[in-house]
């Protein structure tokens, strides 16, 4: 019997069990726990997740997401694996996308999440979920930002005022790749309402590279500093900006 073929029986049994919860599909669990085994072999794992793939069902596609928690060796296999894996869970359409939500409360990393979220959703519901999924995290220490990174890194340049609210509290985020990237963020969204957010976080600053990037959006934009801020930021100015008026300048 090959692994297509066990599917054929579950789908008997299930029609018995009416009212009540679904149970776990056992062959799927079985197909699951050998997708994601980082120590089977390439070929019965890769067999398993095209088994998977098959199925297009919620359930199926939850197995599959594990497949994107671990790498291995040689690179080709995994990321054909990986491959294999993404269109499988994209074959199961809308029921894929409650289990990659729940992928992400938990992932460590958000990249092939992501990617299928933009795949299965309209522009407009894929910013919604990515700012449901930032909603989770604060500007607070957390052992691992990765997910904060690509979460504000994914939003650059959705140009919605809810985005922009979302993001600006990353401005003042205790991590400083976090506060890299959101000024990065904040630029793309090209509004000048933010220019008072840049130009307090600008003040408040230490690290050279953050002072740097927001004096160069702000020269790069055109956009003026805010009358009560003039002073903070005449004195928090990095070497080579100056003030000229109410724009921050190069200096020469």
């Amino acid at each position: 019997m090959g692994l297509f073929d066990i599917f054929k029986k579950s789908k008997t049994t299930s029609d018995k069990n009416d009212g009540a919860p679904p149970a776990p599909d056992k062959n799927i669990v079985r197909l699951g726990r050998v997708a994601a085994d980082k120590h089977a072999q390439n070929y019965d794992r890769l067999e398993a997740i095209q088994a998977l793939g098959a199925v297009g069902t919620a359930e199926s596609a939850a197995a599959l997401l594990k497949r994107f928690t671990f790498y291995i060796e040689p690179s080709i296999t995994d990321q054909e694996e990986k491959d294999t894996a993404f269109e499988g869970i994209l074959a199961a359409g809308e029921k894929a996308i409650e289990p990659i939500r729940e992928f992400c409360v938990r992932a460590e990393s958000l990249t092939w999440p992501l990617k299928l979220l933009q795949e299965l959703l309209e522009e407009d519901d894929y910013v919604d979920e990515l700012l449901s999924l930032l909603e989770r995290f604060d500007t607070e220490y957390t052992k691992n930002v990765e997910p904060k990174l690509q979460l504000i890194a994914a939003l650059e340049g959705k140009k919605r005022d809810d985005v922009r609210a979302a993001v600006e509290p990353f401005l003042e985020d205790v991590n400083e790749p976090v506060r890299f990237h959101t000024v990065s963020t904040v630029f793309a969204l090209e509004d000048p309402q933010s220019a008072a957010s840049l130009c307090k976080t600008l003040i408040d600053e230490e690290s050279v590279r953050v002072k740097n990037r927001i004096c160069e959006g702000m020269l790069a934009r055109g956009w003026t500093v805010p009358d009560d801020l003039a002073e903070g930021v005449q004195r928090a100015l990095p070497q080579g900006f100056r003030l000229d008026g109410k724009q921050i300048k190069r200096s020469r």
